[in-house]
């Protein structure tokens, strides 16, 4: 009979809607929960006849549940120092396998590293990411997994280059050394002190020059220490260095783009790679020289090489465009990787898959992946958590809402019971 399956449907839909809010308010703390909303929608109608002029008269079949839909507003961002920890400030999800060759989405970012090291969810998935090769992320390559290097060392470099931010005193007698001191490393991490001396060789035929000699101590040698590498720099009459001429070579004339003298180190009493192309740059970051002569107390104000020792994994960090950064027991770090990110056309098309996960259906359409910050995605905040973003003053006003309205339904199916058996005891 229509007078009760007409409140039963009501009952169904409001039994619905009290789920939902239910389920919104049992995850008011799950981290990045996007709470969900029921509307209805009226059945077909039948029509019974029509009015005296001459309008239909119709008579509704009940009530259906149209939607649930999920409301993306963003959650706020609360802070949790863990270095796993990151949120999504704006539009977008995470990529994360699932297990099957395939992508899942979502904005929960509560990641942890299993014992291989992996990137993982709070369910275990691959958090996917670009990879990055010598510490180059590139984005052209496809998505892997991200690992983050525990327990790893860090390979030595060598080092390729050398500079030094000095004046040299343009008052100082001739024949006044000057010695100064460079840090650099060979090709098994072992540290070596360049000892450059710099010595007064200005005369009235050639002014404003200072001679050069590079060395090693005796001791980083095998066998007989090799000759110093030597030659002389010159400066023009407001001391800025011009040139400068290695012993047996040709003049190095300093330009803004190019200006270094080559040496060489072999030999080593440890066993490392020779140091054959070793440059000392004589142009600073700017492209002009470091090197001054003024009369003012000849001083070293700053050393820079490429080289460094091997280091011991000691942490990693998320950056704000999703960069995955290693820190070594060396002071250098290195990035591992870059995360993913991924939009949808149809947001309210992703279909729920639990644990905070979302899943691409016919009706989302395909996922775009790119980056943080790339085509409207968002921003990545390391060390910090999005909140859900269930508003628990709205969903017990919903829930009265909804209590009402199902116990609306239930006095209509007792009224409805009340009144057949009225109309069974007329019969008998």
């Amino acid at each position: 009979m229509a007078s009760f399956s007409i409140p039963l449907t009501g009952l169904k839909a409001d039994s619905t809607a009290l789920n939902t809010i239910a389920n919104n308010l049992a995850n008011m703390n799950t981290t990045a929960f996007k709470a969900q909303s029921t509307s209805f929608s009226d059945l077909f109608y039948q029509e019974i006849g029509t009015s005296g002029a001459g309008d239909p008269v119709a008579v509704g079949a009940g009530v259906k549940v149209a939607a649930n839909q999920i409301a993306f507003t963003q959650g706020s961002i609360n802070s949790t120092g863990n270095a796993s920890d990151v949120a999504l400030n704006g539009n977008g999800f995470f990529v994360v396998s699932n297990g099957g060759g395939g992508y899942e989405y979502t904005r929960a970012g509560n990641f942890s590293i299993d014992s291989d090291g992996n990137l993982v969810t709070a369910a275990g998935l691959n958090v996917m990411g670009y990879p990055a090769v010598n510490g180059v992320v590139n984005t052209n390559a496809p998505l892997t997994a991200l690992n983050i290097p525990i327990g790893q060392v860090q390979a030595p470099r060598a080092t390729t280059s050398i500079a030094m931010t000095a004046n040299l005193d343009a008052s100082a007698p001739a024949g006044t050394s000057f010695p100064a001191q460079v840090t650099l490393y060979d090709s098994l991490g072992e540290a070596h002190t360049v000892n450059i001396t710099f010595t007064q060789a200005s005369t009235a035929a050639q002014p404003n020059t200072w001679n050069y000699s590079i060395s090693l101590p005796a001791s980083d040698y095998a066998g007989t220490p090799p000759a110093a590498s030597t030659g002389n720099l010159s400066f023009d009459s407001s001391g800025n260095l011009v040139s400068a001429t290695p012993t047996g070579g040709s003049i190095i004339t300093l330009s803004s783009t190019a200006g270094s003298i080559p040496f060489t180190f072999s030999g080593l009493a440890d066993g490392a790679a020779d140091l054959s192309n070793l440059q000392w740059n004589l142009l600073g970051s700017d492209g002009t020289p470091n090197i001054s002569q003024v009369a003012t107390t000849s001083a070293v104000s700053g050393t820079l090489q490429d080289g460094y020792a091997s280091g011991q994994y000691k942490d990693f960090s998320i950056g704000a465009d999703g960069t995955v950064t290693a820190s070594y027991s060396n002071g250098k770090s290195q990035n591992v990787g870059q995360l993913a990110l991924a939009d949808v056309p149809n947001e309210q098309g992703l279909q729920l898959l639990g644990d905070g996960n979302y899943g691409t259906t016919a009706a989302s359409g395909t996922a775009s992946i790119a980056t943080s910050g790339a085509n409207g995605l968002a921003k990545i905040q390391g060390g910090a958590l999005e909140a859900s973003n269930v508003n628990i003053s709205s969903e017990f006003s919903n829930l009265i809402i909804a209590q009402r309205a199902f116990e609306a339904n239930a006095k209509s199916v007792t009224t409805f019971d009340t009144v057949t058996q009225d109309t069974i005891n007329m019969v008998h």
